[in-house]
């Protein structure tokens, strides 16, 4: 890692939480400090599942229940658990609570504009389109791939969502029984995988990989939730699997596609793979593409 990109992030992250004031207890100028600030606004009018909470802020219980044990104490919050799982407790704000809320989304809205405020039009359209881009990136670099059973409820929720999506771009539709699925054997160790993306603890992705014995290791199923776009999970998945398949000594990785994913067939061509005859008879593959990988020579 570059220490001069370390020093920036670390120079980046020492001006925001004092721009933002993040080091003061009375975040906002109000009688908490920041943490249980953020915490009301996440919990929202609805209410959210503690576990949901935790994952999404990424908080370790002991002190997300702190945090909610002193808003309880404050009458800002009321935690129950559920009438059908006691083993799932939900927080949602009080009347109090709701009324604190909308005061930190005043003020919130306040220093946001004190931020902009002192710059000319054109300084505050750069800051705020490198605001973008800086939670884009840090929403992109939260994301987890992890390798689970086919079967695992992530798994199976992320490849609805793919068939729904194929049916509805398709021109013919899609059906999943004409496909050449792999079934969930193929895609288990020791002759394939499955890997999950997630984003605060829900499932955003997939991808999979055959192993199948004597031949080219081949990519199926990835797919990535239209609101994770744009995060670069696609290459992700792509360079995840190649270097899983060279662990697995292949030096052959290919996959297909069909000719209405015009982005896909973009992305497999920029990292590295051509185009090659039919090596399948996959009834909605227009496109198939091979990619010969391995470690460079020392």
């Amino acid at each position: 890692m570059d220490a001069g990109q370390i020093d920036q992030v670390r120079r980046f992250n020492r001006t925001v939480t004092e721009r933002v004031g993040a080091l003061h207890d009375h975040f906002l100028g109000r009688d908490r400090p920041i943490g249980e600030a953020r915490l009301l606004w996440e919990i929202g009018e609805a209410g959210q599942e503690v576990r949901q909470l935790r994952e999404r802020l990424g908080l370790d219980s002991g002190y997300i229940s702190r945090l909610l044990r002193s808003l309880t104490d404050a009458g800002l919050v009321a935690v129950e658990p559920e009438p059908g799982d006691r083993r799932v407790r939900t927080v949602r704000l009080t009347e109090a609570g709701r009324a604190e809320r909308t005061m930190l989304d005043d003020r919130s809205d306040e220093l946001a504009g004190s931020l902009l405020r002192p710059l000319n039009a054109a300084q505050r359209a750069r800051l705020v389109d490198a605001m973008g881009e800086v939670d884009r990136l840090l929403t992109a670099a939260t994301v987890t791939l992890a390798a689970v059973d086919p079967d695992h409820a992530d798994a199976r929720h992320c490849l609805r969502s793919y068939f729904t999506e194929l049916q509805e771009r398709f021109e013919a539709g899609f059906d999943p029984a004409r496909s050449l699925l792999p079934d969930a054997g193929e895609l288990r160790p020791p002759y394939g995988l499955f890997l999950v993306a997630r984003l605060h603890g829900e499932p955003v992705g997939c991808a999979g990989l055959k192993l199948p014995p004597g031949a080219p290791a081949e990519i199926k199923r990835m797919w990535v939730a239209p609101d994770a776009r744009r995060l670069g999970l696609g290459r992700r998945f792509l360079s995840e699997l190649e270097e899983r398949a060279v662990r697995h000594g292949r030096d052959v990785l290919r996959l297909d596609t069909n000719k209405t994913l015009n982005a896909a067939k973009g992305l497999y061509e920029a990292c590295g793979f051509r185009e090659v005859p039919a090596f399948n008879d996959e009834p909605y593959a227009h496109h198939w593409f091979e990619k010969r990988i391995g470690r460079p020579p020392a």
